[in-house]
């Protein structure tokens, strides 16, 4: 199984492991992998990141994460605990502008980048990073801060998994995610 980058899977792996003789491997991949994973056939399942295209996929939603800007902690913003991202909207963001932002300057054109890389640029004071924010904590720096963005949409967090592999295994470990005990059935 796979997980995004910033998902933790540690509770749904070890009651499986409480439950199952089935090993269970973790893999954690980068967001741009998670569909290629489940078609060439890489991972069973994956927790992943929406959107996906679902084509041919079960989902189990699992949770939302929250959007929030990384910048500088020298950056005015990072003064706040939360604030609208028009109020960033005369700023550089690094990963490209959110779906819906119009900024109000021209943009950079940064080079593709991992979410590290882009908390680095972040950290120099030359931009801000739009990112969930289990992602924005994984690469916490003391020289970054994280704000919640108000104005944007949670992103959902959800279990996946082709629909020509839906077999035993795969409907026990859905159990686990949904919470069902061991003796429940679906």
């Amino acid at each position: 199984m796979a997980f995004v980058t910033g998902a933790a899977p540690d509770k749904w792996a070890s009651r499986w492991r409480e439950r199952s003789r089935t090993p269970l491997e973790l893999t954690m991949v980068e967001e741009h992998e998670q569909r290629g994973l489940l078609d060439d056939r890489r991972a069973d399942m994956v927790i992943a990141r929406l959107p996906i295209d679902d084509t041919d996929l079960h989902v189990v939603r699992l949770y939302e994460e929250q959007p929030v800007a990384v910048v500088s902690s020298e950056h005015p913003a990072a003064a706040y605990d939360e604030l609208p991202v028009t109020d960033l909207s005369s700023e550089q963001f690094v990963l490209g502008p959110p779906a819906g932002v119009t900024p109000a300057v021209d943009q950079l054109d940064f080079p593709p980048m991992t979410p590290r890389e882009a908390v680095e640029v972040a950290a120099s004071g030359s931009g801000v990073v739009v990112l969930p924010m289990s992602v924005a904590r994984l690469h916490q720096r003391r020289d970054v801060a994280h704000v919640v963005l108000t104005d944007l949409p949670a992103r959902q967090v959800a279990l996946v998994w082709r629909r020509d592999r839906d077999d035993d295994d795969t409907q026990a470990f859905v159990g686990v995610v949904k919470g069902r005990t061991a003796r429940s059935s679906r």
